[in-house]
């Protein structure tokens, strides 16, 4: 059966069209969407003997950096777009 996991190799051709001086960030959490950075790659092997590559974030408390833009969380399908609010109609005045 096919993987339908990210390799490495296609996040190597994802992030090779990236700007290279760009900070990594995570998206953690389709409910309560948080941005995150990224400290370490560790490459592991898994209980099926399958090697796997990890992205994890740091220890450090600074490390979850807040709400993920709303236009990030809408492209991942995490959260519905968000009409700007409407400006009540003009009621017209009879009799002036």
């Amino acid at each position: 059966m096919p993987s339908t996991e990210m390799t490495v190799g296609d996040l190597i051709d994802l992030l090779s069209a990236c700007d290279r001086d760009a900070p990594v960030r995570q998206a953690i959490n389709p409910f309560f969407p948080m941005e995150h950075r990224l400290d370490q790659v560790l490459q592991s092997v898994d209980a099926t003997g399958q090697t796997v590559v990890h992205l994890a974030e740091s220890s450090d408390e600074h490390s979850q950096l807040g709400a993920l833009p709303p236009e990030v969380a809408v492209t991942l399908d995490w959260q519905s777009p968000v009409q700007p609010p409407r400006r009540p109609r003009r009621t017209a005045r009879g009799g002036q």
